[in-house]
């Protein structure tokens, strides 16, 4: 077969184009943003063909579908209409993969990159898998048994998946330009949840717990009553460690090069789910060893005496984390922070939160809000000048400002956001060497 992929270098549809055309399919796409992205990679190495205009034909058996960035007056959508092509929404043809394996779905407000990363790093190399990771990456070998997915909440897209083990790692409101409230995001996953023959569920989560499940289930977490207990972490310079116990009876200890609490429960979930496919302590423990993060997240690099971070974190609750995380691998470092806000529905309503999150830095700079799928006029009137109001000694900065961090070189730097932030380091990059 063969598809037309809208917004094609967004990080969900570069997944779906890649398994797309692993099994076999005919994939093109189109994008606006002719700049590199990173999740171009997988597009390049299949050779899969980017348009920029829509000056070129497209065959009338194509199948097309598209990113919700994409509005319906957009004039590449527009052709494909007037084309009389076949059109069908990216979640239901990600649906229709996921009912071809045994998938393992994994969703969550936060930490379902990582998680899945998790996983296919368990399995690729033991039992195999295919995956789709929020990162731009996904791979497709039709002799594998077992699809894990990066399972996402918005515009409620997951619930055209179909999972046979469903993981979820924490539920919060996110997304308020979709969900009315946090009641309404619990229903959803519940709707979600129990589409799966099991679910492995962060216990010590209260709004997990809300839950109504109508299968077989298991919960992890400290607190005693769960069925998987987490003991003895340790957040050190080097990673984490922790025990995992079923009951009374220990699995083990297992370490793992990731950073803050957050990620201890993340790795205990991945583990849990590996321990279910029949890999064993020993072989788990080892392969966690050597782990390395999905693209855009606690991803590191240094120049000179700067050690720059990119981070896809974007919410609160994510920033807060990450931010505390920085500080348990370099604890006696200044912590400086560039933070691009995405969306004026998130930004207008966390806006508090974010100042406060933000405030674990030791400095702060903001960038203009940016957002591809909301129009400004749409929501309450905010600015990234609300948001440096509530941050004491904060400032605005842009790709053509950014020299303006430079006296804030020494140190750890964290460049911060979902939409990309490549620009800015870029630019920043170049200051560093220039200043040198």
């Amino acid at each position: 077969m063969k598809y037309y992929c809208i917004g094609i270098k967004g990080a969900g549809m570069s997944t779906l184009a890649q398994m797309l055309y692993d099994m076999g399919n005919e994939v093109s796409g189109y994008d606006d943003a002719k700049d590199y992205k990173f999740t171009q990679k997988g597009l390049e190495e299949r050779n899969i063909k980017i348009y920029y205009d829509g000056n070129h034909p497209i065959d009338k058996d194509t199948i097309v579908t598209y990113s919700v960035a994409f509005k319906q007056d957009h004039k590449e959508m527009k052709r494909v209409k007037e084309l009389g092509l076949t059109i069908k929404p990216y979640n239901e043809i990600v649906g229709d993969i996921t009912s071809k394996f045994k998938t393992i779905s994994v969703c969550g407000t936060h930490g379902k990159t990582t998680t899945t990363s998790l996983l296919k790093h368990l399995f690729i190399n033991t039992i195999g898998c295919n995956y789709f990771i929020g990162d731009g990456s996904g791979h497709i070998d039709l002799k594998n048994k077992i699809l894990v997915i990066e399972s996402d909440e918005f515009n409620r897209h997951f619930l055209a998946y179909h999972p046979t083990i469903a993981i979820i790692t924490c539920v919060e409101l996110e997304h308020t330009e979709i969900y009315k409230d946090l009641e309404d995001t619990i229903q959803t996953f519940e709707k979600f949840a129990n589409k799966a023959k099991k679910v492995i569920a962060n216990g010590d989560d209260q709004n997990i717990r809300k839950i109504h499940f109508s299968n077989d289930v298991v919960f992890f977490g400290e607190d005693e009553k769960n069925d998987y207990i987490i003991k003895n972490i340790e957040l050190k310079e080097t990673g984490n460690t922790f025990t995992l116990y079923k009951g009374k009876d220990l699995i083990g200890t297992f370490h793992v090069p990731l950073y803050g609490k957050h990620m201890v429960y993340n790795t205990a979930a991945s583990v849990i789910a590996a321990l279910d496919e029949g890999l064993s302590v020993d072989t788990i423990k080892e392969s966690l060893l050597s782990f390395h993060n999905a693209a855009r997240r606690f991803a590191e690099q240094r120049v000179g005496d700067t050690i720059i971070i990119d981070d896809y974190a974007h919410h609160p609750t994510e920033v807060k984390v990450t931010l505390e995380s920085i500080r348990q691998k370099y604890p006696d470092k200044k912590l400086t922070v560039v933070f691009r806000p995405n969306t004026y529905s998130r930004t207008s309503y966390f806006l508090k939160e974010f100042a406060e999150a933000l405030k674990v830095a030791d400095k702060v700079y903001i960038t203009p809000i940016l957002c591809n799928r909301e129009k400004k006029e749409d929501y309450p009137k905010v600015s990234s000048e609300d948001l440096i109001a509530l941050i004491p000694s904060s400032e605005l900065v842009d790709e053509e400002t950014i020299s303006k961090v430079l006296k804030d070189k020494d140190g750890v730097v964290c460049f911060m956001g979902c939409a990309t932030v490549s620009h800015l380091i870029e630019n920043f990059i170049q200051e560093l060497e220039k200043n040198k």
